[in-house]
């Protein structure tokens, strides 16, 4: 994986130092330095997709440790910047509190003002660069437990003086301040040197060389092994939105709007094809019952509408209903005459109707017809209601 690292300064004007890393080589891709916070947006084409980490400059942030009551819960972590509020000259609403490790009862806080806070998130989004770590640049340093970590970065000095302090600033006021702290220890100060300065001979102090490498690489390790990280509570990373998919998100947008309208559509139509079945099946269920009204309950209705036309062909003397109507179907429909219901006796070979007929004598020539045809035709009770005539027929093949 490769991974862009950003040295920021305190404000627009300073210098930003910045190196690509590639921890599968183990080599420095690309490194440089940029003359002010403006053209840190010259790195958004080589952050690309790589991961990027950002290193403030820890002279304006203050690493503290806190010590907390026995069994301190979240209250009196809460409390913290109360705790420390007269060691902070301004008002602590004005500070950011971020939490670091904590060694038993021993809590470490680094302290940065808000306005600090904010004007590193925004040169890195005016810039177009996603940093998901920030971290105060003398923690990216070597920690030896005996003694300090010096690295110089440009015309400045790193100090790391142990797990959760440091120094940095001109080397102008840092080697006095050095010098000062050497001359009230008994033993010497030992300070591993990653740059190679050369400044003379400081009392009390021992210089021990270390591997000459670039500021910026010594740097890239540090932050790789480094836990804590300035982006908490409201400055917390959010999650990346990938740029692949930033690009593609329409399209994915207008895939899935379009599936989802297809699933509506396949959902609506078979919604109507269901209701239509079961209206065409209620249709023919009141057709079968009005054709047989005796026919019963059924499950299967092709089996138990062929099993009654079976009853139907089961006629005496070798005359079946359906061979009956077939023959009387010529006298139907020239006299107009309709069945309101038919019964059929098999044994007796005889047809008995509820006939409607417009007039006495369309029924008469019914009969007279059904005769012509070779059957013999009984009249019954014949009544005239509503302007039609109803009369019973029995015909016997």
């Amino acid at each position: 994986m490769e991974q862009l690292i950003v040295r920021l300064g305190s404000d627009t004007q300073s210098p930003v130092f910045w190196i690509v890393w590639s921890d599968a080589e183990q080599e420095i891709i690309a490194s440089g330095e940029l003359p002010n916070a403006a053209e840190l947006a010259t790195l958004a084409e080589r952050a690309g997709s790589r991961p990027v980490t950002a290193l403030a400059p820890s002279s304006d942030i203050l690493l503290k440790w806190v010590t907390l009551p026995p069994r301190a819960g979240r209250k009196a972590i809460a409390a913290i910047p109360y705790m420390l509020e007269d060691e902070i000259s301004t008002d602590v609403s004005e500070q950011f509190f971020a939490l670091g490790p904590k060694n038993g009862n021993q809590q470490a806080v680094a302290i940065v003002k808000r306005s600090q806070m904010d004007f590193w998130s925004a040169v890195l989004a005016e810039a177009g660069l996603f940093c998901d770590k920030l971290i105060p640049d003398v923690l990216a340093l070597p920690h030896n437990e005996a003694g300090w970590s010096l690295l110089e970065v440009g015309s400045e000095w790193l100090i790391r003086q142990d797990q959760w302090s440091g120094m940095q600033g001109e080397q102008a006021w840092l080697m006095p301040a050095v010098a000062h702290y050497a001359k009230q220890q008994e033993d010497p100060l030992l300070i591993h040197d990653y740059s190679g300065i050369e400044v003379g001979s400081l009392a009390n102090v021992e210089w021990q060389t270390q591997t000459l490498e670039l500021p910026m690489h010594v740097l890239v390790k540090g932050s790789q092994t480094a836990t804590f990280n300035l982006l908490q509570n409201e400055y917390k990373v959010k999650k990346q939105t990938n740029a692949a998919w930033k690009k593609w998100r329409l399209a994915a947008s207008l895939a899935l709007i379009a599936l989802s309208l297809s699933v509506v559509d396949r959902v609506i139509t078979l919604s109507s094809l269901n209701q239509q079945h079961e209206e065409l099946s209620a249709a023919i269920d009141s057709e079968i019952k009005r054709g047989f009204p005796d026919i019963g309950a059924y499950r299967d209705v092709r089996r138990k509408v062929n099993s009654e036309l079976a009853k139907l062909e089961q006629g005496g003397n070798g005359l079946t209903m359906l061979a009956m109507l077939d023959q009387l179907s010529p006298a139907f429909s020239q006299t107009q005459v309709k069945p309101q219901s038919i019964r059929f006796d098999g044994e007796r070979g005889e047809l008995r109707l509820q006939a409607v007929a417009s007039t006495f004598e369309a029924l008469e020539q019914f009969g007279n017809q059904a005769q012509q045809a070779g059957f013999t035709v009984e009249q019954g009770a014949i009544n005239n209601r509503d302007n039609q005539v109803i009369g019973s027929v029995i015909i016997k093949g």
